[in-house]
């Protein structure tokens, strides 16, 4: 259940709040006791929010597990009306919801109208997967009908994190739903509001039958509980690449089929032929945009040694000149990190790469949670915010003498998330994109990019392959079954 105050200024009237527990909440009381919301900008409580035990997630399966049935035997009309309807009331609740997402994940409106775009298209098509072919007819030897039909998994359990929380639930939520799933749903309890309770409360008001979606807000736990359910069948998790290891190894104990979507630290490559007024522009965006709390974030700047100078002293600028502040009450470019242990983790990699040797050239303070735009350049294999995946706004600058080069820094590291190149010659940065492996890749943009009809992840360790967005969605959420069906049953040898 959630809980809140009135607001503490005046805002225009909502003659049905799409957040008011009333309109939405079901079943049992949570058990695992509760947590306040708290807003980053300014630490005040907005909310508090009953957290699930492991228990509730066993008592949730079960309730999933038994709507799931006539949900799936619903017919695909059915189930793309509710998806279309959850688009419309994603934008019809914009202003409602975009204060949360400000205010509540320390987003910019810029950011949080992003998001609410992105949610909305992410349910719509959805709705188009809804009638999609289900299968193909196969050749066979024996006189019969042999298919293949794609049927839903079942129960699917959905882990999101904090930094973008209402695209990276609806994303996998939506699609799940649309082709017949029920769905459990962990948020992080930091951000339980936007990347939980709005989706509760957005898909009860499109129709969605009761029981076939479930919020469980809650720590690791609560997230090993909805992993190791007998009901679960399959589990898509967006997070870190440690909790992403923990998260496959345990689905691989219970023979879970695990999508893993994790880290990443992604290159920007800027070549020699590059605009560096453009490449600046592009790279400010892609390190700084949330604050750097995006899983795809340009965390190595790679710039030709011909335009390193020149692209080091403009970036800086650039940063320079960013407002960082709350962003529900000021005009800002970042807002706030989401919490005081955030702020620690990037500052000590900041000042540990300083002491490996890294030319600090902006930034590197903070007050409160708000973190300056930081540059820092000469960096090394030895500097950890370069190495590293920061997640906070830090740009890591390093030169390179000749494509080849270029390649091999870019292909070092574990992760293999995103891509940008910037070059005047797209079809040079297109050939050069092939020789780096990565999930994504951006030729004349940054690394910072996300679309509902694109197939989203990462390869190493950012994850196991694409598979939300498009047809991934289909591979995601059903299971592919053989059927064949004779006139008459044939006669064996015994």
């Amino acid at each position: 259940m959630l809980t809140h105050p009135r607001p503490t200024q005046t805002r225009r009237p909502r003659a049905m709040p799409l957040l008011d527990p009333t309109l939405w909440q079901d079943g049992p009381t949570l058990t695992g006791g509760t947590a306040p919301v708290v807003e980053p900008a300014t630490g005040r409580t907005l909310a508090t929010l009953d957290l699930a035990a492991p228990v509730d997630v066993a008592e949730a399966a079960v309730r999933a597990q038994a709507a799931q049935y006539d949900w799936a035997r619903a017919t695909h009309l059915e189930r793309a009306a509710v998806l279309r309807r959850a688009g419309d009331l994603f934008a019809a609740h914009a202003e409602e919801l975009r204060d949360w997402l400000v205010r509540e994940s320390g987003s910019i409106p810029g950011k949080a109208d992003f998001e609410l775009h992105v949610a909305a298209q992410e349910c719509y098509e959805a709705a188009a997967l809804a009638s999609r072919p289900s299968g193909q007819v196969l050749p066979s030897e024996a006189p019969r009908l042999s298919f293949t039909r794609r049927v839903p998994a079942g129960v699917v359990g959905v882990i999101a994190p904090f930094n973008a929380p209402l695209i990276l639930s609806v994303r996998s939520v939506a699609p799940a739903l649309a082709l017949g799933n029920a769905v459990l749903l962990k948020p992080d309890p930091r951000t339980a509001v936007c990347g939980g309770i709005a989706l509760a409360a957005v898909f009860a008001a499109a129709g969605l039958p009761a029981g076939v979606l479930h919020v469980l807000p809650g720590g690791a736990a609560t997230g090993a509980a909805v992993v190791a359910d007998p009901r679960v069948r399959v589990v898509s998790f967006t997070g870190s690449t440690a909790a992403g290891r923990a998260v496959g190894e345990l689905a691989g104990r219970h023979l879970t089929r695990a999508h893993l979507e994790l880290g990443g630290n992604s290159a920007l490559v800027v070549l020699e032929d590059a605009d560096v007024e453009a490449a600046v522009a592009q790279a400010s965006w892609g390190s700084f945009f949330h604050q750097g709390q995006i899983c795809m974030t340009a965390g190595r700047h790679l710039v030709h040694a011909s335009l390193y100078d020149e692209y080091v002293e403009r970036l800086a600028a650039r940063a320079e000149s960013l407002a960082v502040g709350d962003p529900y009450r000021e005009r800002v470019h970042l807002g706030p990190l989401i919490d005081r242990g955030q702020v620690e983790r990037v500052h000590a990699l900041v000042e540990a790469s300083a002491v490996q040797g890294a030319k600090l050239v902006a930034g590197g303070t903070h007050r409160d949670l708000f973190y300056r735009p930081t540059v820092l350049a000469a960096v090394s294999d030895d500097c950890p915010a370069y190495t590293e995946e920061v997640f906070g706004p830090v740009a890591p600058v390093r030169s390179f003498a000749t494509e080849d080069e270029a390649v091999a820094l870019a292909s070092a590291g574990p992760y293999g998330l995103s891509l940008g190149i910037v070059t005047r010659d797209a079809a040079h940065g297109l050939d050069l994109a092939g020789r780096i492996p990565t999930g994504i890749a951006h030729v004349n943009d940054q690394t910072v990019n996300d679309e509902a009809v694109a197939p989203f992840g990462g390869v190493g360790a950012s994850g196991t392959g694409a598979r939300f967005g498009g047809e991934a969605n289909l591979d995601a959420f059903t299971e592919l079954r053989w059927t064949t069906v004779r006139a008459t049953a044939p006669a064996h040898p015994f």
